[in-house]
């Protein structure tokens, strides 16, 4: 049996918006195996457990792309990364599926072609890079439709609370709700904060994190379909932490530099909505792992 672990990821980051992505200390398996079937699923709603699961799909791409005929297989699913939440549920799917099947055959592909095939299906690499390397992912595609990443450490000194509300934000109407054009002076300000927040992540610099993940592109937009975006909010920065959307929602990502904090705003949290979940996280360093079992 192949066991697929892939991180969680949390993107955008404030001034990141479709190019910065996080991998952080939540998990999510797909377990693949043999069967006497053409497909069985487990570990998802029946409406997936078919030949339109994700999971699958990516699995088949692999496949395709290495030319290796599908075999029957045995999927199962153990997810504890909240569906359509903001943070990368689609991306574990995805990496999960093309890990699954780069280990059925040996592993033949390296991180950097699964990588292209994940931005394939996914669409973008703000996700799946994280999940496929682990720590901080800064990527693009290029003129010829390649993908570009890079990796930042990020400081043991900082903590990352998910708080992930009971309700979710459509992906589709958090596009929809952004405005069309920015002007040049709004376009010099995100580029200078994104780089600064990239080295400020790697510094455990939160000073300069307050300073530098203040968005003007998203941020502003996509909180109004988060109601209690300004409580939340409030909690974190309360508690001398911040706050940012993870992904599009509806997700709220805070950053302290002290377990304590981080603790704090877990409890105060917990008191404002105890509908909400909540985890303590760290940052994810190695990204997908696939074991033979």
């Amino acid at each position: 049996m192949i066991e697929i672990r892939v991180p969680a990821t949390s993107a955008n980051i404030g001034v990141g918006f479709d190019c910065m992505g996080l991998a952080v200390s939540l998990y999510s398996t797909a377990n693949f195996e043999s069967s006497s079937q053409a497909l069985e699923i487990t570990g998802c709603p029946e409406r997936f457990q078919n030949k339109n699961n994700l999971i699958y799909q990516a699995f088949v791409k692999a496949c395709e792309f290495l030319d290796r005929p599908v075999p029957n297989l045995k999927i199962t699913i153990k997810n504890n990364i909240p569906i359509s939440r903001g943070l990368g549920s689609s991306a574990f799917c995805i990496v999960a599926g093309l890990a699954g099947a780069n280990a059925w055959f040996k592993n033949p592909l390296t991180k950097n072609q699964l990588l292209d095939l994940a931005t394939q299906i996914e669409g973008h690499p703000d996700n799946v890079s994280p999940a496929i390397f682990g720590k901080l992912g800064v990527s693009f595609i290029d003129e010829h439709q390649d993908v570009q990443t890079v990796h930042f450490d990020v400081s043991s000194k900082l903590h990352f609370v998910a708080m992930i509300p009971d309700y979710q934000v459509s992906t589709e109407k958090a596009r929809q709700i952004l405005p069309t054009t920015m002007s040049y002076s709004e376009a010099i300000y995100q580029i200078g904060h994104a780089v600064a927040l990239s080295k400020a992540l790697e510094n455990g610099d939160l000073p300069l994190i307050k300073q530098a993940i203040v968005d003007k592109m998203h941020e502003p937009f996509r909180s109004q379909l988060i109601p209690d975006y300004q409580t939340a909010k409030d909690i974190c920065e309360g508690a001398s932490g911040l706050m940012y959307i993870s992904g599009s929602g509806s997700t709220l990502m805070a950053i302290t530099d002290n377990e304590t904090t981080a603790e704090l705003i877990i409890k105060d949290i917990k008191k404002s909505f105890p509908n909400w979940e909540t985890h303590h996280l760290n940052i994810d360093t190695t990204g997908v792992i696939s074991t033979i079992k």
